[in-house]
């Protein structure tokens, strides 16, 4: 997985701040961010879909698109609160689970028809891996008993940088540094549209689900060839209370894409096409094929999970989708603007973190991350979204 993330220069995000500290987003399994409008958390999911992007080398303009980025003109993907920054590189520094550290220095010319370049370099901290070829460097020229502290010293610095040319440390990083670029390099910002979903779209650029929603239809195809996967959909799919069941035909037309669901209220002899639901359904099954499917990515974001749902079940969602990220090992990235998606967490479990991203008095896009406090004793504990709505925690508009 990846545990954090730090951005310079991109839109809103100015990571350092004006005493020249640099903050880090600590990501979890999943991470919910939330915030008022404009204040940078769609900026913060664009920014790892960019080194995503780098990762993969794909930084044309039209692979950015589908990958749920805003591209612009280059000077105005670099953030403005000072004109000379807009000629400056944007960097996005992160690190895996394996102390990986992986940096992406990504420079445009701002020239008509330019494309983004990108510059990598990493760093390891597997300690046990580089400390035992030191060791065993030490032990090509030991130090004597008479080498003062500054000579033991010297050849202990000159072990470790002869190890930037070992062959069996470079594989060591190289090994690491692939891991971790393959995993980011899948990174995409999900935002499906009803009309995408309610048409079951073909596929696009991004396989096999399209931020949007393209190739749910096909991706349905193939997880129906799972009971299991198939079974574990449905019985998600409980949440909406009417549903009782979806069948994926066998005997279609070419070109013809439908499923044919089931109301528990209707007669047991009649079912209706995707076209014919509400849009809080299409919703909930693209999620639940995205989380469960193997070939969807392992880490991934949702701009405005809440979209189309009702509160309570925006609540038991998170909760579902919290359990299936596990399940799945999947990593993934929450904006709301809906309180309700803050109950379905718990905050108590490191693995679920909530992040309140708000603008300083400079404009710069900050993300703070928000622990739970403990319940004075004698009082009755209030629930995140209440604590949210009466401003206890942030992330509300400050100018009315």
């Amino acid at each position: 997985m990846i545990k954090e993330i730090c951005i310079e220069n991109y839109k809103s995000i100015q990571s350092r701040d004006a005493m020249h500290r640099v903050s880090t987003l600590e990501l979890g399994r999943v991470t919910v961010l939330i915030g008022e409008n404009g204040c940078g958390k769609s900026n913060i999911l664009e920014a790892i879909a960019l080194s995503a992007a780098a990762a993969a080398d794909k930084l044309d303009n039209e692979f950015l698109a589908p990958r749920g980025i805003r591209a612009t003109e280059p000077h105005l993907m670099r953030a403005a609160f000072d004109k000379d920054n807009v000629t400056q590189e944007i960097k996005i520094s992160l690190k895996g689970d394996n102390d990986l550290s992986f940096v992406y220095r990504l420079q445009n010319s701002n020239h008509p028809y330019s494309n983004w370049t990108n510059e990598i370099s990493f760093k390891t901290r597997e300690r046990e891996a580089y400390l035992s070829l030191i060791l065993e460097k030490l032990r090509e020229n030991p130090p004597s008993k008479e080498d003062n502290a500054e000579i033991m010293s010297q050849k202990i610095k000159e072990a470790a940088e002869s190890l930037n040319n070992e062959p069996e440390y470079i594989k060591v990083k190289a090994s690491s540094f692939a891991k971790n670029n393959k995993y980011l390099s899948h990174f995409i910002i999900y935002s499906p549209e009803y009309h995408c979903l309610r048409n079951f779209k073909e596929e696009g650029q991004i396989q096999p689900l399209g931020i949007n929603g393209e190739g749910l239809f096909k991706l349905l195809q193939v997880l129906s060839l799972n009971k299991d996967k198939l079974n574990e959909i449905k019985e998600k799919l409980k949440l909406i209370g009417w549903f009782k069941d979806f069948k994926v035909p066998n005997n279609l037309f070419i070109g013809e894409r439908a499923i044919q669901i089931e109301d528990r209220y209707l007669d047991q002899d009649i079912s209706f096409e995707q076209k014919s639901t509400n849009e809080g359904f299409l919703f909930l099954l693209f999620y639940f094929c995205l989380f469960i499917s193997e070939e969807t990515p392992p880490f991934f974001a949702i701009d405005n999970i809440d979209a189309s749902l009702n509160p309570l079940v925006c609540r038991r969602l998170i909760k579902e989708l919290v359990n299936l990220a596990k399940k799945y090992d999947k990593q993934v990235i929450f904006t709301t603007h809906n309180p309700a998606i803050l109950d379905g967490l718990n905050l108590n479990d490191e693995e679920q973190r909530l992040f309140i991203v708000s603008r300083n008095r400079s404009g710069y896009t900050k993300a703070k991350r928000f622990r739970k406090p403990e319940t004075p004793e004698g009082e009755e504990p209030i629930t995140l979204s209440e604590a949210f709505l009466r401003g206890y925690i942030g992330g509300l508009p400050k100018s009315f």
